[in-house]
């Protein structure tokens, strides 16, 4: 983890925005600002999937040198304000978090969670609707948004068999043609809306991508997988072409708005 005075609360990685592929990484970093100190917790818990997803900034960096294409990775832990929920989500930030309780978030005053809101949240999205903004001009073309999220070998005693799940909602534009270009390695258990459920209202996709009918998908990769660099490069190696030959599909770059599961759009 680490503590700066000086704290972005996103980080851009600059690629060809002509090409229009957006990335994004709204856990890749476990940092948090030095006057939060460590929200009471022991370094320790800094090293599980409840401060940030591991092996996602390695898979994120090097996949866009792959494609060169740009992405933007959330800078701040999700313990301390989770991006990838909408404002109004009750686990924005939360208070107890698989098993551990976080002190720094207990009580949390109205006044501290709309600090938080301006100071890390709001400017990690305003900047991913820039950089989407800015790469639908430069590409002249609806962008094709791709999130990078990994997941836990187990939780609460289940021992999840997926090795790489893709979320979605509605649109399957994107996430047909991966499920099923990644399930052609058949040592690969693929996982279609697991282990979690695509349809979040609020959420980084429904925000910047389902709201606007741009094509787009979420990539869960299992944890183990890519926890060192070998691992990451390995997986960002299989994943490069499959998300440049998506890239090309007629439809990806247009706008098709399909709604929501979870309500109207």
């Amino acid at each position: 983890m680490t503590r700066s005075t000086a704290f972005a609360p996103f980080d851009i990685v600059e690629g060809d925005r002509k090409k229009g592929i957006v990335l994004l990484a709204d856990h890749a970093r476990r940092d948090l600002p030095e006057d939060y100190g460590s929200l009471g917790l022991p370094a320790a818990e800094f090293e599980r999937h409840i401060a940030y997803d591991i092996g996602v900034e390695t898979v994120t960096r090097e996949l866009a040198a792959a494609l060169d294409a740009p992405a933007l990775l959330a800078g701040f832990s999700r313990l301390l304000i989770d991006p990838n929920r909408g404002e109004d989500d009750p686990t924005l930030i939360r208070q107890l978090y698989d098993g551990t309780i976080v002190p720094g978030n207990y009580p949390m005053a109205a006044e501290e969670r709309e600090k938080r809101l301006d100071r890390f949240y709001r400017p990690y999205h305003d900047a991913v609707g820039a950089m989407i903004s800015s790469v639908a001009h430069a590409s002249g073309k609806a962008p094709f948004i791709f999130s990078v999220h990994s997941f836990t070998p187990t939780m609460q005693g289940f021992i999840r068999p997926w090795h790489v799940g893709i979320l979605w909602d509605r649109d399957d534009r994107v996430a047909r043609p991966l499920i099923d270009m990644l399930a052609e390695d058949k040592a690969l258990v693929v996982g279609d809306n697991e282990p979690y459920d695509g349809a979040l209202r609020g959420d980084t996709m429904f925000r910047h991508a389902i709201v606007n009918g741009y094509a787009h998908a979420l990539l869960e990769i299992r944890q183990d997988l890519i926890a060192d660099r070998a691992g990451a490069l390995a997986w960002v190696e299989r994943l490069a072409p499959i998300v440049d030959a998506i890239d090309r599909r007629a439809d990806i770059h247009e706008v098709k708005m399909f709604g929501s599961r979870t309500g109207p759009v």
